[in-house]
């Protein structure tokens, strides 16, 4: 019985660590605006999937003070947004 209990959290563990992985889905965006005072940023972007979202123009917090080095006006972009606290946030670019 205990190899079982092990057995299943194991693979619990390990289907929960894949998930992770793939849940991190990158979308294509232009970068309209870049606010680093208010740490935001407006996107022009396609489909957002996993948010279940239109294409759309929006505005988007940034995790990471060091990603608005990386995003310019007019640059195409790759990036993740997620809900972090209620707001939809950019947790990665590239």
């Amino acid at each position: 019985m205990k190899t079982f209990v092990k057995l299943t959290l194991a693979s619990a563990l390990v289907l929960g660590t894949a998930y992770g992985a793939l849940a991190a889905e990158f979308t294509k965006a232009t970068v309209k605006k870049v606010d680093a005072k208010s740490k935001k940023v407006t996107l022009i972007h396609e489909e957002l999937k996993d948010l279940e979202m239109p294409a759309m123009t929006m505005v988007f917090r940034v995790q990471d003070d060091g990603m608005l080095e990386k995003l310019k006006e007019g640059a195409n972009i790759e990036f993740v947004a997620e809900r972090v606290n209620g707001k939809l946030t950019v947790t990665q670019v590239k």
